[in-house]
């Protein structure tokens, strides 16, 4: 019988070594884990620092422009944004101007949550209700229908038609943040935002003079131009220059508008992201974005009323606060060159959206009565 052959020492695996850190050996290694990431941290607040200050000193100079000389505030800080482009093309502060483009972005559409409620949304009963909710529905449905067969795809048409029907420029803000992104997005975005607040100026003169020829009685003149003026400072603004009575109803359905900002990204949040799925696009990323789902958890907190006031005014101010800093931040990103390159088409097309959303209210409130 053959021996069995004995294994070569030297060949063997040596064994692991198992022993176990002692306390010190743990906190140290905490210790310089808390250290590499607060060095971390400090690295990243110094490259965004600039541009985040820079972005914020545009939002406070438009803010002090629009108080002082009653033009949108969003308006001046899209024109100073422009006028200092030159920070987004090289330098210190090109990290911080985008920081502030996207994620300030985000943080503001998520805390607009606190100025809607339920009870807002139900307090005017089922006519008005209807008029805002189909106003919305179809004028997204025809800025989509009229951007394809004008050539400017579906994601313009939505963008624009949904900026129109909602609430103008945050509205505009709000979808851009869902919409997929392509080299023309932020373009889109800032012509959009711009052309709304323009067009929003315009109505708000024009509107209540069209009040007057139709004849419209103090509560359907405020349905009317809570129902078609795009931002809420014009639409107060139209609504208080015809009577209290009037401005009181207008606020209201501009709320009511606001509010179907919920269900509007909700399902374009869905739409999109099974449309990424079925492409094999991931980079669609969750199923509802985070900051959209901040956003109906503040709609929801609001309506209980177990906000103080206060807490909620301070929420509601940083919201827009937030929302001017990444409008300042976009006007530094956008070339005026490319701006005056998209052409007629979109702007035939929000123009058409504008005067679409004011037949349609105007004669839905002249069939009802």
């Amino acid at each position: 019988m053959s021996s069995i052959p004995q294994p070569d020492i030297e060949q063997l695996p040596k064994p692991v070594d198992t022993e176990i850190p002692t306390q010190e050996q743990i906190e140290e290694a905490e210790r310089c884990g808390f250290q590499c990431r607060a060095k971390a941290a400090k690295v990243r607040f110094d490259e965004l620092f600039p541009g985040l200050i820079a972005s914020i000193t545009v939002a406070v100079a438009a803010t002090f422009l629009s108080e002082h000389y009653g033009a949108p505030t969003m308006l001046f800080a899209l024109l100073l944004g422009l006028a200092f482009r030159f920070l987004s093309e090289g330098g210190k502060a090109v990290e911080g101007v985008q920081y502030a483009s996207k994620t300030i972005l985000r943080i503001g559409v998520a805390l607009l949550g606190m100025r809607i409620t339920v009870e807002q949304i139900l307090s005017l009963g089922a006519g008005p209700m209807a008029i805002v909710i189909l106003s919305v529905i179809l004028t997204m449905l025809f800025g989509l229908l009229l951007s394809k067969l004008m050539g400017r795809g579906k994601r313009f048409g939505l963008l624009t038609g949904g900026s129109v029907g909602i609430c103008g420029a945050s509205a505009a803000l709000a979808i851009s943040a869902i919409l997929p992104k392509d080299e023309y997005s932020e373009r889109n975005t800032i012509f959009t935002v711009i052309s709304v607040t323009a067009l929003s100026t315009v109505a708000m003169i024009v509107y209540p003079v069209a009040v007057d020829v139709f004849n419209l009685d103090l509560e359907t003149a405020g349905i009317f131009l809570g129902g078609t003026i795009h931002d809420v400072a014009q639409v107060v603004g139209a609504g208080y220059s015809v009577s209290d009575k009037t401005g009181d109803t207008a606020t209201f359905i501009k709320l009511l508008r606001v509010s179907m900002l919920v269900p509007a990204v909700f399902a374009l949040s869905l739409i999109f992201h099974t449309r990424n799925k079925e492409e094999g696009n991931t980079a669609g990323g969750a199923f509802l974005p985070p900051f959209i789902i901040f956003f109906i958890l503040l709609v929801g907190i609001n309506s209980t009323g177990i906000t103080p006031e206060p807490v909620r005014q301070f929420i509601v101010s940083a919201s827009r606060w937030c929302l001017v800093t990444a409008i300042a931040a976009l006007g530094m990103k956008t070339s005026l060159k490319a701006l005056f390159e998209v052409g007629w088409k979109p702007v035939t097309i929000i123009v058409a959206e504008t005067v679409f959303l004011a037949i349609l209210v105007l004669g839905a409130i002249i069939w009802m009565g």
